[in-house]
């Protein structure tokens, strides 16, 4: 019985610090095209920030968070929101997001990364959770939920292995697989194991995620509706309000969904004509 009892812990042990190296990675910085300085716009006296992580906190896999930012000045807020909430962060490359992801797994040794940008404040843990446990139960290289997409624009979840990552790292060439992070993973399913997870219901229409000021209007909206009740809403409930409210999704209908991977697609037709 003792032995048995040993046994177990022991496979307790080595599984919990096998999930320890699950690396959750927030990516945010700065600039942004369209809405500067976005990710430290203030709600409710706390800026858009404080809620992702808040939200990425309630995940329930162990797992160590990071906020993956950038070296140049103007990302100092960021590093000092980091440093003030005593979060781990990394600052990396400014525009290569797949090399500063690269580095911040290396130096904080994860094995699965998770990646979650700082711009989706509403972000539902158990969804995340979800993709964690296809990915821990499964032989995958990399598990989503974006391709094709049946969550809100703002509920995107990725997840792959560092070794994954690295080759990507190696060999991706285009703007858009740099910018991007993990379109070099997607774009080569023959080489690599992927999983798609689906919702239910294709949500895929909604946007719920912050680019413009139309998308931080509707998302301050949110926050004030759930903001006293941070730790307890889900994705459902938020539905239940948009249905209650439906004039809300009126308020940034005009945008796209991945116009950011769009454009870098254009770029990558003018690198290809240069070369």
């Amino acid at each position: 019985m003792e032995y048995l009892l040993l046994k177990y812990d022991n496979l307790f042990k080595l599984v919990w610090s096998y999930m320890e190296n699950i690396l959750i990675i927030s990516q945010a910085r700065y600039a942004s095209t369209r809405l500067p300085g976005k990710v430290m716009l203030k709600i409710f006296e706390k800026p858009l920030l404080w809620y992702v992580i808040k939200r990425l906190q309630l995940v329930k896999t162990p797992n160590k968070l990071i906020i993956a930012t950038a070296t140049s000045k103007s990302n100092q807020p960021i590093i000092h929101f980091a440093k003030n909430l005593n979060l781990d962060y990394f600052a990396g490359s400014e525009d290569d997001v797949l090399d500063r992801f690269y580095q911040t797994s290396k130096y904080f040794k994860g094995e699965i990364i998770v990646r979650i940008t700082s711009d989706c404040p509403l972000i539902d843990p158990a969804i995340i959770d979800r993709g964690l446990d296809i990915f821990l139960n499964g032989n995958y290289d990399y598990v989503t939920n974006v391709h094709p997409p049946t969550y809100p624009d703002g509920f995107d979840v990725e997840i792959f292995s560092f070794k994954v990552l690295e080759t990507a790292w190696k060999e991706a060439k285009f703007l858009s697989e740099r910018e991007h992070v993990t379109p070099y993973i997607w774009k080569n399913s023959n080489r690599f194991m992927l999983k798609n997870y689906e919702n239910k219901e294709d949500l895929s229409k909604f946007r719920l995620t912050v680019d413009t000021p139309e998308d931080f209007i509707l998302i301050s909206k949110l926050i004030e509706q759930f903001h006293n009740r941070w730790n307890d809403f889900n994705m459902e409930d938020i539905l239940i309000f948009l249905k209650e409210n439906p004039d809300l999704l009126k308020i940034n209908a005009q945008y796209e969904r991945n116009e950011g991977y769009l454009k870098s697609l254009k770029e990558d037709k003018k690198f290809l004509l240069k070369n």
